[in-house]
């Protein structure tokens, strides 16, 4: 391979040692994402502590301060800072969950130069995409910083692992964001999901705040110890495995759709194919199979300053109540009332209603990896003529830094000390 290769293009293990002026800006990114978390979570823990004692009071703050939409730019500025890179974004023009080229106009934001920034996309939506590397959240959550004027990125939230729940600073902040945490195993996780989708869905409906639940229907990565897992599974239902991609569990998502559709009538379903250059710029010195692991870690990422020079996103979208997730009139709901006598609703998804999702899911499946292929030897998810934008993982206001630590907090204490001893 040539030494004039980029970096992004060579496997992690091949790369060549970190020069000391990399590791001290590690040192710095360290420094720096860890202030930003416990400023994050001392804003959190400082307004749930005296949230009675405000209300007691008759203090409101400005929507401003609230702790949770205050600090969730931070992602966005760690790319800007430390890992530089932009989403490239193609629309689906034609198939399913295509966009006509009236609604791409409607739907891109440009500045006053005809610079596209952003997208004013509709603000109640679930979210899936394949999963290639660990970061895929984190540019999952950056993508919707971006996504219309409400601030959708101030209400996102993520399904992970139980374990990551009590991890510290990180695994508390999470918990305050009202992220969900499931076990993995749907016995244990359809009370849990079912109570958090029926809070997320009852607060989107009745106070109109956005809502974006990000899903990853494959649950985990494509790797060399989940690929023959995928086949296996395949062989098993007799149906065709994927190529590129993992096959999709449709349970959860199909579960998610029929809990919050009732809910939240205008909802989308937002898919995104999401791609990574790497193994796939210099596909004639690496194979096209590697793994999206070989070639980015959230360590690689933001400690060795690799980013890939491009995240490319084909973006469709579709009308909930034209996907079939069901007869929701027809099935039937028991009502469990938690401690605060709200609602819980778990709705049975008959058998045959569950095999047409399936292969619905798993046919949108199939394109994915059928774009997938387009990349590796176009470098592009979508045909050549297909619009596209190209946005930089940027800010797009400075004083949206204060946000990002939390700097806010201090003031805020100051205003509410005022405001008790008045």
């Amino acid at each position: 391979m040539s030494s004039k290769s980029p970096l992004f293009s060579i496997p992690i293990n091949q790369r060549p040692s970190n020069p000391w002026s990399r590791n001290l800006k590690a040192l710095l990114f360290f420094v720096v994402f860890n202030l930003a978390c416990l400023m994050i979570n001392g804003s959190q823990f400082g307004f749930a502590i005296p949230k009675e004692l405000l209300d007691a009071c008759r203090v409101t703050l400005p929507p401003s301060l609230a702790c949770n939409g205050a600090t969730k730019p931070t992602t966005v500025l760690m790319c800007q800072w430390f890992a530089p890179t932009k989403l490239h974004i193609t629309f689906e023009t034609q198939g399913m969950g295509a966009f006509t080229e009236e609604e791409i106009d409607r739907y891109i934001v440009k500045d006053g130069s005809g610079k596209p920034i952003g997208l004013e996309l509709p603000t109640k939506f679930v979210l899936i995409a394949n999963h290639q590397v660990y970061a895929d959240w984190w540019y999952a959550w950056c993508f919707t910083y971006f996504m219309s004027s409400q601030d959708v990125h101030r209400y996102v939230f993520i399904t992970l692992k139980k374990s990551l729940r009590w991890v510290p600073i990180v695994g508390w902040g999470m918990q305050f964001f009202n992220f969900i945490f499931l076990a993995r195993s749907w016995a244990s996780d359809r009370k849990q999901l079912a109570t958090d989708l029926a809070s997320l869905g009852r607060e989107a409906e009745r106070e109109g705040k956005p809502l974006c639940f990000i899903l990853y229907p494959e649950g985990t990565l494509v790797s060399k110890d989940t690929r023959p897992r995928s086949k296996k599974y395949a062989e098993k239902m007799g149906i065709n495995d994927m190529r590129h991609i993992l096959l999709p569990r449709s349970t959860g998502l199909h579960y998610s759709l029929r809990s919050l559709a009732p809910r939240i009538p205008d909802l989308r379903l937002l898919d995104l194919t999401v791609a990574y250059p790497g193994k796939h710029f210099c596909w004639r010195c690496i194979p096209p199979l590697g793994f999206g692991q070989d070639y980015y870690t959230l360590r690689s990422i933001f400690f060795d300053g690799v980013a890939p020079p491009a995240i490319h996103i084909h973006l469709r979208m579709f009308d909930v109540n034209a996907v079939p997730i069901g007869n929701l009139a027809g099935t039937s709901q028991s009502t469990t009332p938690d401690p605060k006598a709200k609602r819980t609703v778990e709705v049975d998804i008959p058998s045959d209603e569950k095999d047409v999702f399936d292969v619905w899911l798993r046919k949108l499946w199939e394109e994915k990896d059928d774009s997938m292929d387009n990349f590796f030897t176009s470098q592009s998810l979508a045909p050549a003529a297909a619009p596209s934008i190209d946005i930089p993982l940027r800010l797009r206001r400075k004083r949206e830094i204060l946000d990002a630590f939390c700097f806010f907090w201090p003031a805020s204490f100051a205003y509410l000390w005022g405001r008790l001893r008045g």
